[in-house]
């Protein structure tokens, strides 16, 4: 067995069974091991960039990570923003980057690089394994550092690749359970939640379960406590019978705000709230001044068990949470918009849908109007590097084949990692795409404005910077130049009609939705 082969048998002994690929000279014969090797699914992506946001899509559904494998420093780079992504929103994520063989690179190669450095600052764990022997003890180690939440790259060098391993593949290791909830911590919160004064429940991290949104409800009612998430969560259950829950706004103003009363804020697998941004004359800080902050929780931590915990500390086993109902809006009809997408979308919803949110600006009315539409799983954009939305709807639809997958993803955003659509059909994935195409940046006009730059009013070169529609994108001819089946809508009729149509069959359909830019002010 070589080291190849020893790397993916140790990979499938832990669970790992699909890897997103991207290879190049220095993998082949990790691509060769793959039909030796029984387990291990492989995924062609057409740019490294899908490669990443694949994985992170697939392990928010499937609870463990899956494997990437990069050619050299350079695909690693095309790579980084979507496993900043992931490390942002505490998603595993295994991440084997090909290299040169040991003694090639004394020669400095044209492709020669600081594999480590470009991997660094985005992963918790960077190794490089230096002989075949010690390759499958390496993957190992690489899937116990990714856990449940964490990034590890593994640099495989050719000839460790293709050197024999007479010790052949590792069994599986142990993941830590999550780690219980320090009792000062839990009494500390109970204090809180009793004082009487004015206080919120923050949930955040890896995946906010229906369980959990029950249990923060009833807290929050017994306790006369604000229940929200964070602007982002990586997955939160939504829908019919999930507990009401508010959403910090993104925008600063308005989560400055939403919090501007509060005496104390209880933080449950979330950071402290801070701006996306630095705005002129705009606190960096959300929480107002003199509020008290309690970290009860961390992302790793078990916050079902902490939350269920305190529910009975507060003696309030027996509160009745409050949970959304079933309502369906009518379909709309006219002029087709943002909200007129999200009234579809929220009336034509299967149950148990994963939304795979990257709409941007014209995505906005999406989330409010789908709260009480089926029971679903709504997956965020945790990093804010754009290019993640259509790479996480492989992935999400891979690990759940099952399950209806919706993408919604602005025109901008979509031209990033375009080629998914190419993998989509080559998979035969059930995803459906809805691209708001308004032929702007039409959040960077947002930004535009609130930052002040040149009193909120761009000249006509800054504005060129922020027109996409000039010459004007053909999403349904790109999508079915890649196998996708895809349409157009003009009116809320015609995406009415378009939306039901592709979510009563199988297989990949986008819809090019022409929609007005955000009207600003």
């Amino acid at each position: 067995m070589n080291g190849a082969e020893s790397l993916i048998a140790t990979l499938v002994n832990n669970g790992v069974s699909v890897c997103f690929t991207n290879p190049g000279t220095s993998e082949m014969h990790f691509v060769a091991a793959l039909d030796e090797v029984e387990g291990m699914r492989c995924v062609l992506c057409l740019f490294e960039g899908v490669v990443s946001g694949a994985a992170d899509g697939y392990a928010r559904m499937a609870g463990g990570p899956a494997a990437t494998l990069l050619h050299l420093g350079p695909g690693l780079g095309n790579a980084l923003a979507n496993i900043h992504n992931a490390s942002r929103g505490h998603v595993p994520m295994v991440n084997i980057v090909g290299d040169h063989a040991t003694y090639h690179l004394q020669y400095d190669a044209p492709l020669t690089s600081d594999i480590a450095g470009i991997a660094g600052p985005v992963s918790h764990w960077v190794h490089a394994s230096t002989a075949p022997e010690a390759i499958a003890r390496d993957a190992a180690e690489a899937v116990r550092q990714a856990g449940t939440g964490q990034i590890a790259t593994l640099l495989l060098p050719a000839d460790v690749s293709w050197g024999d391993n007479p010790g052949g593949a590792e069994g599986a290791v142990t993941i830590p359970d999550p780690a219980p909830v320090a009792a000062d911590r839990l009494h500390r919160a109970q204090v809180m939640l009793q004082s009487g004064k004015r206080t919120a429940i923050m949930l955040g991290g890896r995946e906010i379960s229906g369980e959990l949104t029950l249990l923060a409800s009833r807290i929050g009612v017994a306790a006369g406590a604000r229940v929200l998430t964070e602007t982002f969560p990586s997955r939160v259950r939504r829908g019919a019978g999930t507990g009401v829950v508010e959403r910090l706004p993104y925008l600063a103003e308005l989560a400055i705000d939403s919090l501007k009363d509060l005496e104390q804020l209880i933080l449950v697998g979330a950071d402290s709230p801070v701006a996306f941004f630095a705005y002129p004359g705009v606190a960096s800080v959300l929480a107002p001044e003199g509020c008290e902050q309690l970290l009860l929780a961390g992302p790793d931590d078990d916050i079902e068990a902490a939350l269920e915990t305190l529910l009975e500390s507060l003696d309030a086993v027996d509160a009745v949470p409050s949970v959304h109902p079933l309502q369906l809006p009518d379909l709309p009809a006219g002029t087709l918009d943002a909200n007129a997408v999200a009234l579809a979308l929220a009336h034509f919803l299967p149950e148990d849908a994963i939304v795979v949110d990257e709409g941007i600006t014209a995505g906005l009315a999406c989330f409010p109007l789908t709260a009480c539409a089926q029971p679903h799983d709504w997956l965020n954009q945790t990093g804010g590097s754009i290019g993640w939305g259509l790479p996480a709807a492989v992935g999400a639809a891979l690990a759940c084949p099952e399950r209806k997958v919706m993408c919604l993803e602005g025109d901008g955003s979509a031209m990033y990692t375009i080629q998914a659509l190419w993998t989509m059909a080559r998979e035969h994935l059930d995803v459906t795409v809805v691209v708001f195409n308004n032929g702007k940046y039409s959040i960077l006009e947002l930004e535009f404005l609130r930052t002040g730059a040149r009193g909120g009013k761009p000249g006509p070169k800054a504005a060129s910077s922020l027109d996409i529609g000039n010459p004007a994108l053909d999403f349904v001819a790109m999508a079915r130049g890649m196998g996708v089946s895809a349409s157009c809508a003009t009116t809320a009729e015609e995406f009415n009609r378009e939306l039901e149509n592709a979510l009563g069959t199988r297989g990949p359909h986008l819809i090019d939705a022409r929609v007005p830019p955000l009207a600003l002010g």
